[in-house]
């Protein structure tokens, strides 16, 4: 744990696939800073999502790695959307402590039509219908899951409005998804970054600050009272002024972002986390799974090949497998 310093070092470059916590006591304020690159760049190039596309799959991923992040056992957390929109699902999965995956389901015609009319924006393609959020424990645990509507108002606001209602935690949540040309670079590479910060009032630090006599103030000196609201009001106000480039600046660290947000407060920043992209897929899965079938459908699922071929959704690397291997089962 460390405050952080008043001058910029030299060495103080972004950290890609990160995930850094931290505090500002004063104003009762936690959070979490993620900076996604060649983890999300691998995600979404696997599958060579149109640029539309790829920027709700970013922010979805982003949003997972500041929720899933929060678990403190080992377990998965999953992000999931279905709607009326051109893209009808987004599934993002996060193997605590660092693994996430995530694939989008959308429909090619429509996305030429909301590109036509310029309504490609991540929050109309997603459109309407419900966004959940599912923390899996392991078999001995039961599921928990939350859902909230998405009403066209995008990843970002559903998110608060989740946060209002299921957790009644003050929340603010920052996303930002880019391609981004790096120097000595042959081309851009996917980048993102996002921002939470909730607000958990009555901690005995602020409580002190609080208390502090008024010093040479005149006898009788009305003393300004602040109240909750306003500590939530200040904590919201310094870090709505990040800027989407500024999350996904590959010059500029989580730290030194934390400090343009908060230094007038003092902030603190916890041990970073490692993310990285990995699948949970394997050849062995896909053969017990497909196992599972019945000799007809497995006979259904022979290619032109003569082989029966399986590619993994999420992380869109394909096996296939001789049918004969079955024949055991038959």
């Amino acid at each position: 744990m460390n405050a952080l310093p008043e001058t910029r070092s030299a060495s103080d470059a972004g950290a890609d696939d990160v995930v850094i916590p931290f505090a500002v006591i004063p104003l009762d304020v936690r959070g979490r800073v993620v900076r996604l690159g060649a983890s999300l760049d691998v995600l979404l190039s696997n599958h060579g999502y149109p640029v539309p596309v790829a920027r709700a799959l970013g922010e979805a991923a982003a949003l997972t790695a500041l929720l899933g992040t929060s678990l403190k056992f080992e377990g998965r957390f999953q992000l999931q959307t279905r709607s009326d929109g051109v893209i009808d699902m987004l599934v993002v999965d996060f193997d605590a402590p660092d693994r996430l995956r995530a694939f989008a389901r959308f429909n090619s015609d429509k996305l030429a039509e909301a590109l036509a009319e310029n309504a490609a924006s991540p929050a109309e393609l997603l459109g309407r219908g419900h966004l959940a959020f599912t923390i899996d424990q392991g078999p001995d645990m039961s599921r928990y899951q939350g859902v909230v509507s998405l009403s066209g108002q995008g990843l970002e606001a559903a998110a608060h409005e989740y946060f209002l209602r299921s957790e009644q935690i003050p929340t603010l949540v920052r996303l930002a998804v880019a391609e981004v040309l790096e120097p000595g670079a042959a081309a851009p590479n996917w980048r993102a970054g996002g921002l939470i910060v909730q607000f958990l009032p009555d901690s005995p630090e602020r409580r002190r600050i609080a208390d502090l006599d008024p010093g040479d103030a005149p006898e009788g000196a009305q003393i300004a009272a602040f109240s909750e609201d306003d500590f939530w009001a200040e904590a919201r106000a310094l870090a709505g002024t990040v800027e989407d480039h500024e999350l996904v600046d590959p010059a500029l660290s989580s730290e030194r972002l934390l400090y343009r947000l908060f230094h007038e407060r003092g902030v603190t920043v916890y041990e970073a986390g490692a993310l990285r992209h990995a699948c949970r897929c394997s050849r062995n899965g896909i053969e017990a799974m497909l196992r599972g079938f019945s000799v007809q459908e497995r006979k259904d699922m022979v290619g032109d090949d003569g082989r029966i071929g399986v590619t993994c959704e999420f992380c869109g690397v394909p096996r296939d497998f001789d049918p004969a291997h079955f024949a055991s089962d038959d």
